[in-house]
């Protein structure tokens, strides 16, 4: 049977097909109410599943939905996970932790980010310090997030990104658009000026559920850049740490790093690793980012442009909406059968190798 049908059409059947199979499976259940509500009123919520022994050392933590949009992906392999019996697979030792839809709003409403327009993963930083600096961003803003959205505009600022690429590197233009920036509150790849309830939730649950934990596997599930349905393996721990070495090993070198220059993506700004450690100091954590390709990454990045100006300046209910909608979800989300075969394949391999490397540690 295709590994197909454990992917779901929007956030609202992700949810509840997430629900059924934890239960189905025996995982306890708990619903966390984010104070965003959904495109038509609706309630949104992250579900927090555990299976095994509540006061297991070692933890496999799976987490779906950081960059809402792309919470199709995670969801549909924590899905099959459970549906598929997979869970059984821990160590008697070890736990199972699945957080689905960590941000319910973006997932709800395919947008990357949260309800107030952070990217969740730029927004671990110290928000009490001086923000990281993003001059490029600085220099760019206005072309990468322009007041009107139509052909001739797109193209203009598109010719000027180019020009930057020519003359800085396109390494250089992908470090300004994405690395996170804090100057543009309506801009994209922003982190906030506090902490969104998104991440608070997710320092919640590492505190309350993993305070017992002495070794913790993270996989995060992610979409949108690198090679079509290819699983990059993406560790973030600094290059002479036991995070990398440990990643390293478990997962049998194929691990990139972005520090060392190794990876399809640039060195990011407040990622969400930095909220796990702070939440569970005792604990050592080894953490990826899972990211599949989708479409190139023009596009990817054109998609992200226009959902901001859509949520600026225009209307989600109208042609020229829906059809920006339909561009983003594509861009994140490739609902074809080949994409999630690859989707599970290489997240079921992860996750088993996360498992053995847990039982090893």
């Amino acid at each position: 049977m295709s590994a197909s049908r454990y992917f779901s059409a929007d956030y609202f059947e992700a949810r509840q097909r997430f629900r059924d199979a934890a239960e189905a499976a025996g995982a306890s259940l708990e619903s966390l109410a984010s104070p965003a509500k959904g495109p038509g009123g609706e309630s949104l919520t992250t579900e927090v599943a555990w299976l095994g022994p509540s006061d297991a050392t070692r933890v496999l933590v799976t987490i779906a939905g950081t960059h809402g949009v792309e919470g199709f992906c995670g969801s549909g392999v924590q899905v099959g996970w459970f549906e598929s019996g997979l869970a059984a697979e821990s160590h008697a030792e070890t736990a199972l932790c699945q957080i689905h839809g960590i941000n319910p709003y973006g997932f709800a409403w395919l947008r990357r980010v949260t309800e107030d327009n952070v990217d969740m993963n730029r927004n671990f930083v110290d928000h009490d310090g001086t923000y990281p600096a993003n001059p490029g961003y600085e220099a760019l803003a206005e072309v990468i997030c322009p007041k009107d959205w139509n052909d001739a505009v797109i193209a203009a600022c598109q010719k000027q990104l180019d020009a930057y690429a020519e003359a800085e590197g396109s390494r250089a233009l992908q470090a300004a658009i994405s690395a996170g920036q804090y100057s543009h509150p309506d801009g994209i790849f922003f982190g906030g000026h506090k902490a969104t309830w998104s991440s608070d939730r997710l320092r919640g649950i590492f505190a309350e559920r993993l305070g017992q934990a002495r070794d913790i596997a993270v996989i995060d599930y992610h979409t949108g850049l690198g090679p079509r349905g290819y699983g990059e393996r993406i560790c973030v721990h600094a290059p002479d740490s036991d995070g990398l070495a440990r990643a390293r090993a478990w997962y049998e070198g194929d691990v990139t790093s972005p520090a060392l220059g190794e990876s399809s993506s640039i060195e990011i700004c407040g990622f969400n690793v930095t909220g796990m450690e702070q939440s569970v100091p005792q604990a050592r954590i080894t953490a990826i980012a899972l990211e599949y390709g989708t479409l190139p990454s023009s596009e990817v990045r054109l998609s992200l442009r226009a959902d901001n100006w859509l949520h600026l300046h225009g209307e989600p209910d109208s042609a020229k909406g829906r059809a920006i909608k339909e561009q983003i979800r594509a861009a994140f989300y490739q609902d074809q059968d080949d994409w999630k075969e690859m989707v599970w394949e290489r997240g079921i391999e992860s996750q088993r190798l996360a498992l053995a490397g847990l039982a090893a540690s």
